[in-house]
């Protein structure tokens, strides 16, 4: 593995993760009306902490295209999973809660999980593969799933409960293939340039897939802490971006029956610690709304009044209130 996919991946897994926990603090004051509407980036916009988390999360993707174009898809993917650590990081800063027992575990089995999927799968490049049909197939299998969870999460009665949950695994799975079309996308500038990139579908596909995952995440945010969707989200992308890669970007992994295994294994363990540190008790737990006099203001000290009728009522205006992180 070269020492510069090692960078360029760890680097934008950090971006990405201290960029989630930021745009999650703004996001979770939104106002619920604007629940998987185009809506909801306008409020944000406005807001400098969640434009300073969109910044980080732009720096992290661009630093993940750069190992895109050096490494091969199902190599970046599991190390830029990671981004929960960096995640974790920062909300441990915030809430002075030790890592413990869990803490630890989590990380153990995450970083395990990493190192354990890239020896035994050894992934390199191959020739990518010529059948357009099978890579339709398998970008219509994922943005099909994706659909379909959104939709459910939308028409849910547990909108608050698994809905985020349902929309961060939709992303996830949206980001993996706009992954694969990055690398896709750079494959294609460096063999005609500017004229060979413009004129595929890919990155038109990479802009549409990254804004719709935007707002899928950003109404997962909205609408629950970080804990119910950054773990879901931070699973379904390495998934996602590991079976675009083998299917049809020419990845290749070892397929003989032992390292199939530990491959296996090796992926079990990541999503097991990814479960473990996105339910830490450092993590944010809940937030409280109340109504604010205009579209994603600073939080407002609550009422005793108010107290009884805090939680995840929708607001008629759009305002937005208190938040705990």
């Amino acid at each position: 593995m070269s020492v510069l996919v090692l960078v360029l991946s760890v680097s934008a897994a950090c971006c990405l993760g201290f960029g989630f926990v930021f745009q999650q603090d703004a996001a979770q004051r939104a106002p619920l009306g604007d629940f998987l509407s185009p809506r909801l980036l306008l409020d944000l916009v406005r807001v400098p902490e969640w434009l300073g988390g969109i910044g980080l999360m732009v720096c992290g993707m661009v630093l993940g295209a750069l190992a895109l174009g050096q490494g091969e898809v199902s190599l970046v993917e599991p190390l830029l999973a990671t981004n929960l650590l960096f995640a974790l990081t920062l909300s441990r800063h915030r809430t002075k809660q030790a890592l413990g027992r869990q803490g630890w575990s989590g990380l153990v089995l995450l970083a395990g999980g990493v190192t354990a999927f890239i020896v035994a799968g050894e992934p390199r490049g191959g020739d990518a593969g010529s059948d357009p049909l099978r890579q339709w197939l398998i970008i219509g299998v994922m943005v099909g799933t994706a659909t379909l969870l959104t939709v459910y999460a939308k028409g849910s009665r547990h909108r608050f409960t698994a809905g985020p949950v349902l929309l961060g695994v939709a992303a996830g799975l949206l980001y993996g293939v706009q992954d694969a079309l990055t690398r896709e996308s750079g494959g294609r500038f460096s063999d005609g340039g500017w004229s060979e990139l413009l004129t595929g579908w890919q990155p038109y596909a990479v802009l549409a897939l990254g804004v719709t995952g935007l707002l899928l995440v950003q109404s997962a945010f909205e609408t629950a802490p970080l804990r119910m969707s950054l773990p879901a989200l931070t699973a379904a992308q390495p998934l996602a971006g590991i079976v675009c890669g083998v299917g049809f970007l020419g990845d290749q992994l070892r397929t003989d029956p032992g390292a199939l295994a530990w491959q296996a294994v090796g992926l079990a363990a990541v999503v097991g610690g990814i479960v473990l540190l996105g339910l830490h008790p450092a993590m944010p737990r809940s937030a409280t709304r109340l109504r604010a006099p205009g579209p994603c203001a600073p939080p407002s000290p609550a009422s005793p009044s108010s107290s009884s009728n805090a939680g995840r009522a929708e607001l008629p205006a759009r305002g937005i209130g208190d938040s705990r992180f």
